[in-house]
């Protein structure tokens, strides 16, 4: 098998350029934090073969295609029994030898566009067990993620990311050197975990208002969650405000307030 067929259905545009893929591979920079790195999709292993040069972290491979799973034993037998082959979507770190399943870990790939948000809620899932991410995104999603306030690019992703994680664009990636060829741009962007091991109000409720206030960013946040969470009392300023003018902290503060207004 000299080639794996990309299939459209799981959204796989293979990287073909090397320089890129060991500048992708080299953007792990936080190596002392953790002992495993997991590839997620690593289709034909261009990315793969960097990883694997690495002697400080232990690579394992999520991948449901079956095609690229034949073709990375084939290929890199060093990977031996570190192939996973299931959707990283239903991520839980018991997947992992036991030895190391609830160790720090990094996680790096090529993300398919049609997953690559949802690849990210499951990172904020695990968030205290991964240090590091490194990955490729469509470049107006990479963008939006490590986008700062007052920017309409600034989302919800964004807000809920950078709650946990310092963001860095680092570099555009053009179409040409993946097969197929994507429509559109692509953007490398790296998250390193932060100090905060938890937000200083109702974590669950902040997520709900930070969606809240999103879902209709044009309206000022007294509109936007006023359908949902009782904000009449609330005199803060910030209500007169859009979401997408508030901070991480800004959110934090404005959820206290919804919490001492509803008791």
């Amino acid at each position: 098998m000299a080639f794996v067929s990309p299939k459209k259905h799981l959204g796989q545009h293979f990287l073909k350029d090397e320089n890129i893929a060991k500048k992708i591979a080299g953007s792990l920079k936080n190596k002392e934090g953790y002992k495993t790195v997991i590839e997620v999709g690593p289709g034909m292993g261009v990315l793969t073969k960097y990883l694997l040069q690495e002697k400080g972290f232990e690579t394992f491979a999520i991948e449901i295609d079956r095609e690229s799973v034949a073709f990375l034993k084939k290929n890199f037998q060093q990977l031996e029994n570190r192939i996973i082959e299931k959707d990283f979507l239903a991520f839980t770190p018991d997947w992992l030898p036991a030895a190391i399943s609830h160790q720090p870990l990094a996680i790096i790939g090529n993300f398919p566009y049609n997953i690559s948000t949802q690849i990210l809620f499951k990172v904020l899932e695990y968030r205290n067990q991964i240090p590091e991410v490194v990955g490729m995104f469509q470049k107006e999603v990479a963008e939006r993620i490590a986008s700062p306030p007052g920017n309409k690019t600034y989302g919800i992703l964004s807000v809920l990311l950078q709650a946990f994680y310092k963001i860095e664009y680092l570099f555009t990636v053009n179409p040409q050197v993946f097969i197929p060829p994507p429509h559109v741009k692509s953007g490398v962007i790296r998250l390193t975990r932060n100090h905060v091991q938890k937000l200083d109000c109702d974590e669950e409720l902040f997520f709900k208002v930070v969606k809240a206030g999103f879902n209709q960013r044009r309206k000022t946040l007294r509109n936007s969650l006023g359908s949902m969470l009782k904000v009449q009392g609330l005199k803060s300023e910030l209500l007169t405000k859009r979401a997408e003018q508030l901070t991480v902290n800004d959110f934090v503060e404005l959820t206290n307030e919804v919490v001492r207004v509803q008791h």
